[in-house]
């Protein structure tokens, strides 16, 4: 059956959609003349008979894979057919529909349901036919096993080249391939010095974010990969992103690897399909080879930066020792609830439980308190055991939980192997039974099972032993004891070397507050697996521990009445008594104290003298007509330590003050009560 005698005018009435698609942007930029064949199609539909205004082109997915579930072309051309406007879908051939056999055969699906063609170079293919969907399928088919092979193949080949170390990709700043194809340290001083210089203050510091720290105010190189700057060195700010990828690449080590990522297809929760990159474990890396090239730094170091890197990373439960004055930071853990203790360096550093609170699940005992009131005992108790009494105990200590472990590791070592033995055997009798006695295969199968369990939990109790901190060494713990007392007050010991010596005998703190006292239990768990209590009271609070002495109050109720504040602190200094802050009092001060213990001033009248409220009362004027007197020097007054006026009034004065108020047209006399008759 030729091309023509398979299409109708019910297909030619319906679109005719050319379908292009090149697998990546490489492919459309360098192999244009696929590119062409595929929009040449058009030219082909119009010659079998669809109407140019009938043809419609889907080029949304140039540079799309095939297995991409993401085609924006593919799902237009799907949801076309399903609504049944197109009449025949061309292509170059079925490899340009889907490399996937789950999308082809569902676009098959739908257009034999919609009486859609599929047209290629080869022929026209009718879905609704059995033999031409047979033949599409296996096309597609075909295509998808093209891509497998083709693939195996390459990987296989770059497999070989990396065993021998000979494929060459992308180098890390600081590398270079010189003409002989080998690996080498960058010529550029200046790019060697910044990249050796990233691992030395890594040393230093113990953090990338300490590294970025030592980086700031200088640039860092940085390689360009594709675009008009591709292979050559750019300058630029050093970032922790980049600390990371250099502290976590084995290439600075000397060592040529391959296999340290995999590529996996995963789905997610809303149905769309992406592929995932993971970094595998070491002992999972196809090539490793050692001392290929010229190294920054050893093996060792670089195992060793990993181990620091993952010591550091907080978003998995690390706790590493970090800057500030909180000596128990990381370590400390709450009595009430178990969980840890966030520290706060506000006044001085404060450990909270602070989850608890936000988690609503505080409890009375979940309290706060100041951290030197805890880092101080800690910290005595720890130069105290590090005496050589002590040492010495905690050496034969040490040996005694090493040789513990040993022995118990020794026992689950044992029990995994006899574990192992019984499920091999168990395996070996149910591959001898006879398939068709059902009956023994069952019962040879559960207990194959059950043995694959207890092998299983005992692995895992193996593991979890082998994962336990190792203890520290002889040699570190009497390296420590030497001179742990000046080194731990030596001004040149930052508060990180203190955390770290601490750490080195001490597992962990636990803070348990009395609810109906003061008192704090701390709880030392030490690194030889020995554990110990100490008491120490919660500080007073500030209401009490700044309140002023109670002989310097009774002081001033004695004395206030008859003296000025200024006698009072000449009384209260010459004492010897100072405030609640320790400071020497002042006529502010005990002015502060009368008002708040109510004790009443001295009177600042001499004898005879009275004040401007008194002479107002008695002449029955008002206060402003005294105060007129004064300033007009028509009253002679004085001005006290407090700023008010003192008047003598002798008789002879207030009978001169009643002529006038008599003389003057402007005062009016108050009226005066009388007592006189009982009446008012």
């Amino acid at each position: 059956m030729t091309i023509a005698s398979k299409i109708t005018t019910a297909h030619r009435q319906r679109l005719a959609v050319v379908y292009i698609r090149q697998s990546t942007m490489a492919q459309v930029r360098e192999n244009t003349e696929s590119t062409a064949r595929q929009y040449a199609l058009v030219d082909e539909a119009a010659r079998l008979g669809w109407d140019s205004s009938s043809i419609v082109v889907i080029d949304s997915d140039l540079g799309t894979s095939g297995r991409s579930a993401s085609r924006v072309g593919f799902k237009e051309l799907v949801g076309r057919v399903c609504i049944g406007e197109v009449g025949a879908i061309f292509g170059l051939e079925v490899s340009r529909l889907a490399r996937s056999s789950a999308d082809l055969q569902r676009l098959l699906e739908l257009c034999s349901l919609t009486d859609t063609l599929i047209i290629d170079p080869d022929g026209t293919y009718d879905l609704s036919s059995f033999n031409d969907r047979l033949l599409v399928g296996l096309k597609g088919t075909m295509s998808e096993a093209e891509l497998h092979v083709l693939a195996s193949r390459l990987q296989g080949a770059k497999r070989a080249a990396a065993e021998r170390g000979d494929l060459r990709f992308p180098l890390p700043v600081g590398y270079v391939y010189d003409d002989d194809g080998n690996t080498v340290m960058d010529p550029d001083e200046e790019v060697r010095a910044a990249v050796a210089d990233v691992f030395a203050a890594f040393q230093a510091t113990g953090s990338a974010y300490g590294v970025v720290g030592a980086f700031e105010g200088r640039r860092f190189p940085k390689r360009a990969y594709g675009g008009a700057w591709a292979g050559d060195i750019r300058w630029g700010r050093l970032t922790h992103s980049r600390v990371i990828g250099l502290l976590s690449n084995p290439g600075y080590s000397g060592a040529y690897v391959f296999g340290r990522y995999r590529s996996r297809r995963v789905v997610e929760p809303d149905g769309t399909i992406r592929t995932k990159t993971t970094e595998l474990p070491r002992d999972e890396w196809a090539v490793v080879i050692r001392d290929h090239h010229p190294a920054y730094i050893s093996w060792d170091t670089y195992v060793a930066n990993g181990q620091r890197l993952a010591a550091n990373c907080t978003r998995k439960g690390a706790r590493p020792p970090r800057e500030g004055s909180a000596l128990l930071q990381g370590i400390v853990l709450c009595g009430a609830c178990g969980r840890a203790m966030s520290t706060s360096h506000s006044y001085g550093g404060i450990y909270d439980c602070s989850h608890s609170r936000a988690d609503h699940t505080e409890i009375p005992g979940c309290r706060s308190i100041m951290a030197w009131v805890v880092d101080g005992p800690v910290a005595e108790r720890l130069l105290d055991a590090v005496s050589p009494v002590e040492v010495a105990v905690a050496l034969a200590a040490a040996d005694e939980v090493a040789d513990r472990r040993g022995r118990s590791s020794r026992a689950l070592e044992l029990r995994v192997e006899r574990a192992r033995y019984e499920a091999a055997r168990c395996e070996r009798a149910f591959h001898n039974c006879d398939p068709d006695n059902r009956l023994v295969a069952r019962s040879l199968e559960q207990r194959w099972e059950a043995k694959l369990k207890e092998l299983a939990d005992a692995e895992r109790e193996l593991v979890l032993s082998t994962a336990t901190p190792a203890l520290p060494s002889r040699d570190d713990i009497e390296a420590v004891a030497k001179d742990l007392q000046r080194l731990w007050t030596a001004a040149t010991t930052s508060d990180k070397d203190r955390k770290r010596m601490l750490r080195a005998l001490i597992a962990d703190v636990t803070l348990t507050s009395e609810t109906d006292g003061d008192k704090v239990h701390i709880g030392i768990c030490w690194r030889s697996g020995a554990a110990e209590e100490l008491v120490v009271a919660r500080p007073a609070p500030a209401s009490v521990t700044r309140r002023t002495p109670q002989a310097a109050i009774d002081l001033i109720a004695r004395l206030g009445p008859q003296r000025s504040n200024e006698q009072l602190a000449v009384e209260l200094n010459a004492t010897g008594l100072v405030t609640g802050t320790g400071r020497r009092f002042d006529a502010k001060t005990v002015s502060w104290l009368r008002y708040a213990y109510r004790v009443p001033s001295a009177s600042p009248f001499a004898p005879g003298e009275l004040s401007v409220r008194d002479v107002a009362e008695r002449l029955g004027v008002s206060d402003i007509a005294i105060y007129y007197w004064i300033n007009h020097g028509q009253l002679q007054a004085r001005r006290s330590a407090g700023g008010r006026w003192c008047v003598p009034f002798p008789p002879e004065v207030e009978r001169e003050c009643q002529q006038r108020v008599a003389s003057s047209p402007r005062i009016k006399a108050r009226t005066q009560p009388s007592t006189a008759g009982g009446a008012v």
